[in-house]
């Protein structure tokens, strides 16, 4: 059987059979977050629960002492260019780089292999510091895996022309992810070698996958890589309502909230918490957390009197703030 029969023949009788799961299960956690509040005993383990509070920019925010890396998730990039100069390029961190310059802050966007391995997109993250910081120190905000990188580039590379004072990571499966599991049990151990050999054929690489495993990063990942007792270690999670039909994390959230609870289509509250956890975005998806925002579904809560609850560039900025007045 072919991939792609594989593929398509299959993700219609799983997505079924998950979402008959999922409306049985799901019973005992809230259909709409942002309808709820932080008196639900359901919504006890999200932490302080924010739900408005980025929903604009403030005059002011207060600039931190170090520059700021941004580093970004799986299949990530700092800049994509594919029209040439016909087309603008695409940033995965959208108007953020530029907010946070135009608060003062030296910025640094780093860029390591899209889906390569945590080793050797960390190994790449150190180089792209160096190369830019020139021996500063810096603190780091990490969208999605990006924060796995950073951990075992402080942990286990511990670069001498790097040093890190925090890590702030947004929505990073640190104990990996429930949808990557099932993922991996539905393509199965024997098919999976063609896929891999399928996506490596096109220019993708695959060592990142296996990585976002539960079991990976709970026995493996995590007990050999321990926090720094130098760096200060932050992070935030966020969770979505029920995805409607045509979303692209209606299965993924499904799945994850079946089996780990709250989440933002991708990463669940559970596995976002590391250090100091600051507090849950409430209505935010994985994508919303990098300001790829779903603009219709802004533009439809607008024509029926409810603004935006989340601005991500606010978001950044708080986060700056917040370094700021850690002395960082």
């Amino acid at each position: 059987m072919s991939l792609y029969r594989f593929s398509t023949g299959n993700y219609y009788r799983l997505y079924a059979i998950r979402l008959h799961s999922a409306r049985n299960s799901r019973r005992s956690w809230p259909r709409n977050y942002s309808s709820q509040h932080g008196d639900d005993p359901r919504l006890k383990d999200l932490g302080k629960q924010i739900y408005d509070e980025y929903a604009s920019i403030r005059e002011h925010y207060a600039t931190p002492k170090h520059p700021i890396v941004l580093a970004h998730g799986l299949l990530g990039f700092a800049e994509l260019k594919i029209g040439g100069e016909w087309l603008p390029p695409i940033h995965y961190w959208r108007g953020i780089t530029d907010a946070l310059r135009a608060n003062g802050i030296e910025v640094i966007t780093a860029s390591v292999p899209p889906s390569g391995s945590i080793e050797h997109r960390a190994e790449k993250l150190a180089r792209g510091i160096a190369d830019v910081a020139h021996g500063k120190s810096v603190n780091i905000i990490a969208h999605s895996m990006g924060g796995l990188d950073a951990r075992y580039m402080i942990s286990h590379l511990q670069p001498r022309d790097v040093d890190v004072r925090s890590l702030v990571t947004v929505a990073s499966p640190h104990r990996g992810s429930a949808f990557a599991d099932y993922l991996f049990e539905e393509i199965g151990k024997e098919r999976l070698p063609r896929v891999y050999n399928f996506a490596e054929s096109i220019g993708i690489e695959t060592g990142a996958f296996e990585q976002l495993t539960r079991q990976y990063m709970t026995e493996e990942f995590n007990p050999r890589t321990p926090d720094d007792p130098n760096v200060r270690y932050f992070s935030y999670g966020a969770i979505m309502d029920r995805p409607p039909l045509f979303s692209p994390f209606r299965l993924s959230h499904g799945i994850i909230t079946d089996i780990e609870g709250p989440n933002d289509g991708l990463v669940s509250v559970k596995s976002s918490k590391w250090g100091s956890y600051k507090g849950t975005l409430v209505g935010v998806s994985h994508l919303d957390l990098i300001n790829w925002t779903n603009r219709l579904r802004w533009t439809l809560r607008k024509w029926m009197g409810q603004g935006p609850t989340f601005n991500a560039i606010a978001f950044y900025l708080d986060i700056a703030d917040m370094l700021s007045k850690e002395d960082l």
